[in-house]
Order: structure tokens, then sequence, then C-alpha cells
């Protein structure tokens, strides 16, 4: 993602997405074959081993606030559907250009919904500005399908694995899908959360990139103590489940954000759908495929 988001390309980065290898690839072209994620540090890739260090009590409070945090989430009352649509396959979507099939398939978080799964950043340029585009996707959504958030690491040199970890935490306390949007806005508007210099479209100094401190701070706003945010940042679980999404990354072949993945089954960019209505379209087309059992 060596092309950074600034104010004079603002157009051209809404259509792009930022890949693995660091490149931008701009939509209708499908996106390049990528390669691997520059190297750096263990501590960079992976969560700090010091961060798993936690006394009996911050670990028993990390628990505690995790097990509330889903039960809240679970809570959550379900949203409005749109009417199911038929599958019909008029040649529009071809399989190898506009869509990809993972194989295998892999398992989904529910096994009674077809899962939409965006693979994002909240660090990634391409993502803020499909966000929401993929709002629009939940709405369209049937009853028969839902969506889940994949946060990614593969760019420790953009800060990608903080924001994996503060997904993961806000997920945990019941507070990311509320502020969701704001999360973005903290990043890419007010910089509060930026990795870059955003007069300049310049990456910052890593001294001066935000840490898990600064993240609770801006969770506080959506009522998280920061110091039980950070405990529960730092837990087993936490880590666990950061590991688990970097494996399940690689299953999916995701090389680039945003990618949209249907049931666990196919994997596109927008810039494979050909722009943002049309992943909207793919979507609901993929959606419709896999309830037609084709």
């Amino acid at each position: 993602m060596l092309k950074r988001l600034s104010f004079l390309c603002a157009a051209l980065i809404a259509l792009s997405a930022c890949s693995h290898n660091g490149s931008d690839t701009t939509a209708p072209q499908p996106a390049p074959a990528q390669t691997s994620a520059p190297a750096a540090p263990a501590s960079a890739a992976s969560p700090a081993a010091a961060s798993t260090a936690q006394a009996p009590a911050a670990a028993s409070t990390a628990t505690a606030a995790a097990a509330a945090g889903a039960a809240a989430a679970s809570s959550t009352t379900q949203k409005p559907s749109a009417p199911a649509e038929p599958f019909v396959d008029n040649g529009k979507w071809v399989e190898g250009k506009n869509y990809f099939t993972i194989e295998p398939q892999q398992p989904t978080s529910n096994p009674d919904k077809i899962v939409v799964t965006e693979a994002f950043s909240y660090a990634c340029p391409a993502c803020n500005a499909f966000h929401t585009t993929m709002d629009q996707i939940e709405k369209s959504l049937p009853s028969n399908a839902e969506v889940t958030y994949l946060p990614v690491a593969f760019r420790p040199d953009e800060n990608f694995p903080l924001f994996q970890r503060a997904y993961y935490t806000a997920k945990a306390l019941g507070v990311a899908e509320k502020a969701h949007d704001a999360m973005f806005d903290a990043v890419w508007k007010s910089g509060e959360l930026a990795s870059d210099d955003l007069t300049t479209g310049r990456p910052k100094p890593q001294s001066a990139w935000p840490t898990i401190d600064d993240v609770a701070k801006f969770y506080a706003k959506y009522g998280v103590d920061p110091k039980q945010f950070v405990a529960v940042a730092n837990s087993f679980s936490i880590n666990t489940q950061m590991k688990r999404a970097v494996d399940l990354v690689k299953a999916y072949g995701v090389d680039a954000t945003p990618t949209i993945i249907v049931n666990g089954k196919y994997r596109f960019t927008p810039g494979d759908a050909g722009g943002y209505a049309q992943s909207v379209e793919l979507t609901k087309w993929l959606v419709a495929k896999e309830a037609a059992g084709k």
C-alpha cells in the first residue's frame, strides 16, 4: 500500500485494494497475483509475548468482560432483511474472473446462515472507501444470510495487527458493531488513530503510531473502561483469535483488502466484480447461488 491516501487521489483510492505486497490495484481490473508480505519482526506480525502476561486479577477481569460482551453481542436484535432473490445464471458473472472458488471450502461461524465476510483493516484506505458499500451489502441480504468481519494483519508495516487486536477486543466487549463506522473515521477523518499524517498522505514514524492505549481511549466513548479494554486486548483469548484470523486469511487465499468471502466458498475483490455497485450485485448473486445449492 505504497500509494497513500491523500486528498488529491481520493477518487483513485475509492476503487483500489490494499494488497498483501503493498501495491494498490484499481477496479475494474482483477487484483494481480500477490507476493508475500514484507518481512517484519515477529513482534509486529504476531501478538507480543509480553502482552500476554497478565496478573490473575486482570486475567479474571478480562475473561469476565469478554464473556459479558459476547452475551451482549448475541442478544442484538435482528436487522431487517431484504427479500430473497431467485438464482439466475445469465453468464454475467464468470468464475475465475469475477469471483474465485476457495478450495477447500472453509466452515463458517453460523451453519444455519449463508455467511458473507469482509476481510478488511481499519488502517486500509480502500476499506475505508468501501465500508459504506459494505453497509449496503448487509442491507441487501435476505434473512438466510448474515455479515461478519475478518480483520487482517498481513501489513505490520501499516499497523494492521493493532487494528486486528482492536476489532476482536471491541467484539468481545460488545461494542464492535456500534463503533465500526466511527473507527474508520478515527483513522481517516479525525486522524486520532491514524498511522499516516493525513495532511501529507505520508506515513508517520512508528514511534508516533497509535497504541492499544490510544484505541482504549477511543472505545471509552462507547462506555468501555480503558483499563478493562487493555486487559481484554492483551488476554489469551484475543491472542488466540488473532492467530486463528491469520490462519483463516491464508485458507481463504485473501491477498488484498477489502475482499468479500461468501459462505467460506467464494471470494472476490471490488476490482474483480468491476466496481462497488457490482460488488453488491455479485454478493447477492453468490448468496442466491449458495441458497439454490448450485
